[in-house]
């Protein structure tokens, strides 16, 4: 299941894509128009900054943008910096697990087939294919 910080991760990058107009855009606007605690959009912004979704401005005229153009985005890649891994079973995730079944695992490919699925729809959605016209 994914999370609202991985919804709302993806809401708030629309918003600063729809309302781009080379400034920063504060959050407290983002918020309002999002119907979003502040607070909560905070924790957000600052794991995405980190993870060089967007650049922030402190300050008068201070606030948020993308660093790229919305068509270079990719929902999968807002989702895995918020989310983590969104592999279905723990063999798959990447983690180190080692699981004792996995040669002779005969729901494996199944597993490894709908991890793929998710994976190739999420990063096959551009944030510009989200916006509204």
């Amino acid at each position: 299941m994914i999370s609202t910080r991985g919804r709302y991760a993806i809401r708030i990058m629309l918003d600063l894509a729809e309302h781009d107009t080379g400034k920063y855009i504060p959050l407290k606007d983002i918020a309002e128009r999002q119907q979003i605690s502040k607070k909560y959009l905070e924790i957000i912004v600052k794991d995405m900054v980190a993870g060089g979704m967007l650049v922030g401005a402190s300050g008068k005229g201070g606030g948020y943008k993308l660093c790229r153009k919305p068509e270079e985005y990719s929902v999968g890649e807002i989702l895995d910096l918020m989310e983590g891994t969104m592999a279905p079973v723990a063999c798959i995730a990447g983690h180190d697990v080692v699981c004792p079944r996995k040669d002779g695992c005969q729901t494996l490919p199944m597993w490894e087939e709908y991890d793929k699925m998710v994976h190739d729809f999420f990063y096959g959605k551009k944030l510009s294919d989200l916006i509204r016209k």
